[in-house]
């Protein structure tokens, strides 16, 4: 046996578990067990619901409140976590991958996904795996945790959930559960109340990298749990912090140009020609001064209208400029005339821009006017001059690390532009704000813009040497602020229109994450404009038949889905596309929504809900991950981008203002009606797209179809685009047919009944028509049995067929006779010709001398045949010189 007395050294005092009465005892735990005996007897401890206030913790060999040393602090009965070095004790990250693969397995490749330290944050996996952070916490009382995050890519589900020592997840609403995306640089805070008991606290995120996009992750920092019974200790400052004063809940982060070390009471001043900024646990070497230190602005308009440039360091001032290479801060600059007003406005006597009275109007470079009588003034915020920062516009920097850059100007005034400033690292994000209280339609343009309250359209150009990223953003009656587009890297001016469909007090941010060298950015216009009516219809003319389509029935929004497809990982997801073919009144009318902090059903006609980073275009495109694979209670949308935010036009040609529709893609029309495209561009450049998208849709009649039709896109491009930049689409439908004319149909005339004839109209077969002209009612004409000229006709055909049969009768009996006088007078021939022979020659009694049409002057047959038998008898009686002869001719 240790005969060793334990000292207080050897040994630490703690707390029973609280039995039913809400009693515990206090007992001696040993350091080394067996190192010592005879420790302190146990003996009550204090009430359960005890605790100690912030800045005191409880002393155990006391059992009383004691105050916090200098450079340490306690939130008495609460616990902090602010420093990320490394996971602290009682935090687990676990992966795991909540979707199968097609084949029905698991999929385990998120073994090396977690939550990351990144010093003074954690950082979220960005990846498909799902990854949570879990703390237990046990409350002798209802308290609550907090905590600090960033939450910049709605790409991330991000989601806060409490459950209780039986893993049954307690009761939340949406709001507590879901986690509000933040403006990029922003830091937001979320509070959740917690019962008495065990917590177990969940932070979870899971990416969605579909398309191969890159998400930016989830931050997290400075988790704070109220409702512990006590703490027993303090917790030190973390470095670069200090607390000079015992007793303390809070630690404050030393000045600029000083450092600290952990649990420091005091901050130490940096060496000569080296520098730090607020909170910075080390020093650095201050480096040679360059054109990223200073800036430049110009001054008021002075009492003469004029203005300089001025350049200023930026401050914290951490370079040095008496050193080899380092640059002098510029020279002012002369005095010069100062711009315009901007239009709207007015130059006043001291030279300063004030706005036009209301009924009145100027372009900025005159006096305001009255509008004349009957009309009223477009109201509206146009920019066109940026010498001093408009007074609804603000500018500032925020920094992903917590640095403090709120000294620096975010962005600068140049004249005829804007530009980002310098800032000071590459985690910097600069912001330029414009806050618009509301919208005003004019009178002579409401119930015209088909819900069109505003629109803001700005140009802008990003000059990078690395990676960059403009954001711009809009918070909706300072509930949530959403990102509305982004443009990543080096893009050429351009101009950029978002549509208010709300009557709303509404805030525009700019945010800009900054590289080594200042970006220019011009915003141009702010201001309401009427909407251009477009009927969606189109006249093709060939052959010279004209053809009138008229695509009103297809005019409404269109759906197609496309899918499934699995990413890398086995996450199955889906393509929707948002079709609008002719928009609403010449408005784009597809919209896409990201959904990702929204699938909890919220109602969608909240504020909250109204303006969650959605999308309009002509042509808009979703990824849809289904409820199925991530156990949401709804399916997912998310990365939606336009795909046509500019009609070019509509034709029958296959290429158009230099996008091709390829018609090869779909099978071939064998209709004689043309196939239509429409053609649409977005003129936002992508990583493989320069240019910006384009979109063909092939509108093809078919008869078959319904009028809304069916789309599809190209077998071979089963994603609607083969080269990810122009997309093709086949809209078949009845709807897409011409109208229908007086060529379209033909009649029938039906029998003669009573002397009324019935007409039948019927449409040419096949039908490849619709609406337009209609098929005529049946109608009837009077008419005869038999007509006149039919009777004429008969009897004339009757008459001239008796003719013929008649003549044909005599010429044959004619022909006979001749035929029989023919062969008497062959036979009745001899050698010697006689005299009785030549009686041959006459008639014989009882014939009928009819035959002296020889003397015709157009021999007939019978005429020929007789003329032959004549000259046979004369050349026989020629041969006849005998003492007989003339009394043969006398005889």
């Amino acid at each position: 046996m240790n005969s060793n007395v334990c000292c207080w050294a050897d040994y630490v005092y703690q707390y029973t578990e609280c039995d039913s009465t809400g009693s515990r005892w206090r007992v001696a735990i040993p350091l080394r067990p067996g190192s010592c005996s005879f420790l302190p007897p146990p003996n009550r401890g204090t009430d359960c619901s005890f605790s100690c206030p912030a800045g005191m913790y409880l002393e155990m060999s006391t059992q009383q409140c004691t105050p916090c040393a200098a450079g340490s602090y306690s939130l008495g009965s609460g616990l902090r976590f602010d420093q990320w070095d490394a996971i602290p004790a009682g935090f687990t990250s676990m992966a795991s991958f909540l979707d199968t693969s097609p084949s029905g397995e698991d999929i385990q490749t998120c073994n090396s996904s977690s939550w990351t330290p990144q010093g003074v944050y954690l950082e979220s996996n960005r990846d498909e795996c799902t990854v949570s952070l879990v703390y237990a916490v046990h409350l002798e009382k209802q308290g609550s945790v907090s905590f600090t995050y960033q939450y910049p890519d709605n790409n991330i589900f991000f989601e806060f959930y409490v459950q209780n020592e039986q893993c049954q997840e307690m009761a939340q609403n949406d709001d507590q559960k879901w986690i509000k995306v933040t403006s990029n640089g922003e830091w937001g805070t979320h509070t959740v109340n917690l019962k008495t008991g065990t917590n177990i606290l969940y932070w979870r995120t899971t990416g969605i990298l579909v398309g191969g996009k890159k998400v930016k992750p989830v931050l997290l920092k400075n988790i704070q749990i109220e409702g512990v019974a006590y703490t027993s200790e303090c917790f030190p400052c973390r470095p670069g912090w200090f607390n000079e004063a015992p007793g303390s809940s809070t630690c404050q982060p030393c000045p600029s140009n000083t450092y600290s070390m952990k649990g420091s009471s005091s901050c130490t001043p940096c060496p000569e020609n080296y520098y730090s900024h607020e909170g910075w646990a080390k020093c650095r070497v201050r480096p040679p001064c360059s054109e990223k230190d200073f800036f430049q602005i110009h001054t008021a308009c002075d009492s003469e209208g004029k203005t300089q440039v001025v350049y200023r360091w930026l401050e914290p001032k951490i370079c040095i400029e008496n050193i080899t290479g380092a640059v002098k801060l510029p020279t002012t600059g002369q005095r010069e005339p100062c711009p315009p007003c901007n239009p709207g406005y007015y130059n006043s006597n001291d030279s300063t821009c004030l706005p036009c009275p209301p009924g009145s109007q100027s372009d900025g470079t005159y006096v305001c006017k009255k509008c004349p009588a009957g009309t009223e003034p477009v109201l509206g915020y146009e920019y066109k001059w940026w010498n001093v920062l408009p007074p609804n516009m603000k500018t500032s920097c925020f920094n992903v690390g917590n640095s403090n850059c709120d000294d620096m100007n975010g962005w600068e005034v140049a004249g005829d532009h804007i530009r980002s400033g310098a800032g000071s690292s590459d985690n910097d994000y600069l912001i330029l704000s414009l806050h618009v209280p509301g919208f005003k339609v004019p009178a002579s343009l409401s119930g015209m813009t088909g819900g069109e309250f505003g629109r803001i359209t700005f140009e802008f150009e990003t000059l990078c040497t690395a990676d960059c990223e403009l954001y711009f953003m809009m918070d909706v009656n300072r509930k949530s602020t959403t990102v509305v587009e982004s443009w990543e890297g080096s893009k050429v001016r351009q101009t950029y229109s978002h549509v208010m469909t709300k009557n709303a007090s509404v805030t525009y941010t700019w945010a800009f994450q900054r590289t080594n060298h200042a970006q220019d950015t011009q915003t141009d216009v702010w201001s309401v404009h009427p909407t251009l009516i477009y009927n969606c219809s189109f006249t093709h003319t060939e052959h010279n038949r004209t053809l009138i389509f008229d695509f009103s029935a297809m005019s409404n929004v269109a759906s197609l889905t496309i899918g499934p497809s699995f990413t890398s990982k086995g996450t199955k997801y889906l393509h929707l596309f948002n079709i609008s073919l002719c928009g609403n009144e010449g408005r784009r009318a597809a919209e896409c929504t990201d959904n990702v902090t929204d699938v909890s059903n919220k109602d969608s006609q909240s504020d909250s809900t109204q303006f969650i980073s959605s999308v309009d275009s002509f042509i808009c495109q979703s990824t849809i991950i289904p409820a199925d694979g991530r156990g949401f209670r709804q399916a997912i949308s998310s990365q939606s981008i336009s795909l046509a935010e500019t009609f070019l036009g509509v034709t029958v040609d296959t290429v158009f203002d230099g996008v091709n529709a390829k018609p090869d893609l779909f099978p071939e029309n064998t209709r004689d009606i043309p196939d239509i495209n429409f053609y649409y561009r977005s003129n936002q450049p992508t990583a493989s797209c320069e240019k910006g998208r384009s979109s063909v849709i092939t509108v093809r009649c078919n008869p078959d179809m319904s009028e809304r039709g069916e789309l599809s896109v190209p077998s071979s491009c089963p994603a609607g685009t083969c080269d990810g930049c122009t997309f093709h689409f086949l809209w078949e439908s009845t709807g897409a047919c011409p109208r229908c004319t007086e060529d379209d149909y033909h009649h029938i005339e039906g029998v003669c009944k009573g002397g009324i004839q019935e007409i039948i109209y019927m449409w040419n077969e096949p039908k490849v028509c619709t609406k337009g002209v209609s098929l005529p009612p049946r109608g009837s004409a009077h008419c005869e049995a038999i007509a006149l000229w039919l009777k004429v006709g008969v009897g004339g055909g009757a008459f001239v067929a008796v003719l013929l049969i008649s003549l044909t009768c005599y010429f044959w009996k004619k022909n006979k006779r001749l035929e029989y006088k023919y062969s008497r007078l062959v036979m009745s021939a001899n050698k010697e010709c006689e005299l009785p022979a030549a009686d041959s020659c006459a008639l014989d009694e009882g014939e009928e001398q009819d035959d002296d049409v020889v003397y015709a002057k157009k021999p007939t047959l019978l005429g020929k045949l007789r003329s032959i038998a004549n000259k046979v008898c004369f050349f026989e009686s020629v041969q006849l010189n005998s003492s007989q002869s003339d009394q043969w001719v006398l005889g």
